[in-house]
């Protein structure tokens, strides 16, 4: 009775340990990126992950824990910058084939009117400079009046 308690003790834990390392395989392997949202490429250091709807991509690997994926530097700057040349370039393009009365290609949208927080400058007119030469004018004389009152003043209390 007792081999039998003790084979069958044996087959449990032969078939518990055959288990374990089929778990330890199982997470060595790669991660399954058929259809998913991300892709995995192995490196030396674990894994690099590219989510394949925003293009962020993570260096994941083994910690004490289980898997960590850190975000990747990138220069979001330069990206930004770069997006920022092409559409303006894309929209003198545009313009410059409307300028000419040719048609934009099929799917091209004209450019939106371009709105910038920083109100248009407005150049004065021939009034506004009149305005300003005649305020300027009656400003100096005011100056050179007081100055002449002032003047007037130390010599009389001299």
């Amino acid at each position: 009775m007792k081999r039998k308690t003790i084979a069958i003790t044996v087959a449990a834990m032969s078939l518990i340990l055959s288990a374990m390392t089929a778990k330890l395989l199982a997470d060595e392997a790669a991660p399954d990126t058929a259809g998913g949202r991300y892709m995995f490429n192995k490196t030396a250091d674990g894994y690099l992950r590219l989510d394949t709807q925003t293009g962020e991509v993570a260096q994941c690997s083994q910690r004490e824990v289980g898997f960590a994926c850190l975000a990747a530097p990138e220069d979001r700057a330069v990206l930004e910058s770069e997006i920022a040349r092409l559409r303006r370039e894309n929209a003198a393009l545009k313009q410059d084939l409307l300028s000419r009365g040719l048609p934009l290609p099929p799917g091209a949208m004209p450019e939106p009117l371009a709105q910038n927080s920083e109100p248009a400058v407005r150049l004065p007119n021939d009034a506004d400079i009149d305005r300003m030469m005649s305020f300027i004018g009656r400003a100096w004389h005011s100056f050179v009046d007081a100055v002449n009152r002032a003047q007037k003043q130390v010599l009389n209390k001299s």
